[in-house]
This record gives C-alpha cells, structure tokens and sequence, in this order.
C-alpha cells in the first residue's frame, strides 16, 4: 500500500519553520503498513497547490495526507485549493460552525481572547468541500476534511503540531487500521556502509521485513532501523546479519 504526503505553508519553503509534520506522519503511516512513496512541500499559493494535488492523484495513492493551510488567515487557502483541484464548490459545514463558535466562546470565557463571536475569518474554516466529512479538532479552532476522490483517501490536516498530531491519532489512524509493523533501531558497528549492503540486500529477501540503514560518517557505526510485523521476525532478521559477522548495539 502507498502514501503520498503534503505540506504546504511558505513558512516550509523559507526554512524558516522545520517541517517536523511530515516526518510524524511517516512514521505513523509506516506502523500501519503504507510506504510513503512522496514528500512534496508546496508555499501558501492556490493555484500551485492545486497544480500538486492533481499530480498525485494521477499517480492514485492509497492515502494522502495534507497538512497545513486550514487557519482564519489570507494565506490559509488549502481547503480552496483542495476544492478547486477536485473540481467540488465549497460548503458551509453547520457542524464545523457550530464546533468553531463553541472553540471560540470557550476561549473567551478562559479570558484568552475579547470577543467570541464568529466574524468572517472564523468562518472561513467552516467551508469544506462538497461530500466531505469534517475531522474534530480537539485541540484547535479549524476542523479537518476527508474525502474520497478517485480511489484515493484524502486527509486534510491543521499544520500547528499539535493539532495535527491530536487529529491524526484521534480521527485519521482509526480509518487505517491497526498497527501492521513496528520498527526497532540499532547500530551496526561497521565502518563502511557499501559492506553491509550485500547483507541488507541479503537479508531483505530472506525475511519479511524493511530496513533503512542512514550512515554516521565513516567512524564506527551504521544506523539501522528494522520494520517488521513483530517483535519475532525484527529479532530473526537481527540474529541472520549476526550470523553474517554484523555486531549491533541497541538505540542510536
């Protein structure tokens, strides 16, 4: 099963925020049994984002998960985007609103904002795509959006960490299904990684695992991360490159 990630946000592109998001959502996409084949970052501008959205529903993922755009501001324009590339009008969500006004009173009678009351930018974040449903946001203003358009499962997530973390735990994961892997890391004390490669090439075919091996220089050790089913087929893996003369230390 394949994945495809988007970020989107200018503030990416600058470098000038870190995109942490899409390395959270790998990984949990990962333990459920997807291969996230892409990583795109796109800035805060409709048409690009739309112009990407159709790319990769071309290539039909499994799943894409979006995450960034969904605020009061100008610039979050991604549910417009979204909308624009699927060729659906955008809809005013009566249960968004009503979950955005109650956001807003709540924060208003904790004395953290002045005025509670729903003006236009609010109201923004209520407009979703026509025949989408709206993910809870149990930490933030913006709700999430999913949809279904060609075969491909659509995840439109917050980009504030937080929130993001909190919907896809809470809202996206029970649509995937139970974890199908786990992964553990190790260090392999070998000094040059084009050794190793024959065994991991070796190791891959004999068992039903994945492995990511990221180089520490050429010092003593190679980071290696096993995905495996379970603990059983992780640890026969690990003790077949033992076999092989591979030495591993636990952790990185």
């Amino acid at each position: 099963m394949f994945a495809e990630i988007l970020t989107i946000g200018d503030e990416l592109l600058s470098g000038n925020t870190v995109d942490s998001n899409s390395s959270f959502i790998a990984q949990k996409l990962t333990e459920r049994g997807y291969w996230v084949r892409r990583k795109t970052t796109v800035g805060d501008n409709i048409e690009d984002i739309a112009e990407v959205i159709e790319e990769i529903l071309e290539r039909r993922p499994e799943v894409l998960i979006i995450s960034g755009g969904l605020g009061p501001t100008h610039d979050d324009v991604t549910v417009m985007a979204v909308a624009k590339a699927l060729g659906k009008k955008l809809i005013l969500s009566e249960e968004a609103l009503k979950r955005i006004e109650r956001f807003y009173i709540e924060l208003y009678e904790k004395g953290l904002i002045d005025d509670p009351s729903l003006n236009e930018a609010r109201k923004k974040m209520a407009y979703i795509p026509e025949g989408a449903e709206i993910l809870r946001n149990a930490v933030g203003a913006a709700p999430g959006v999913y949809l279904v358009e060609r075969g491909v499962r659509i995840f439109i997530l917050p980009g504030m960490p937080r929130e993001m973390k909190a919907m896809l735990e809470n809202e996206v994961l029970p649509h995937l299904g139970e974890k199908k892997f786990i992964q553990k890391k190790l260090l392999a004390e070998i000094t040059d990684e084009s050794k190793l490669a024959p065994l991991l090439i070796e190791t891959l075919k004999r068992f039903n695992v994945r492995i990511h091996s990221s180089p520490k220089g050429f010092g003593r050790y190679i980071g290696i991360i096993l995905f495996g089913e379970n603990e059983e087929v992780i640890e026969k893996a690990k003790r077949f490159m033992e076999k092989k003369g591979i030495r591993f230390e636990e952790g990185w």
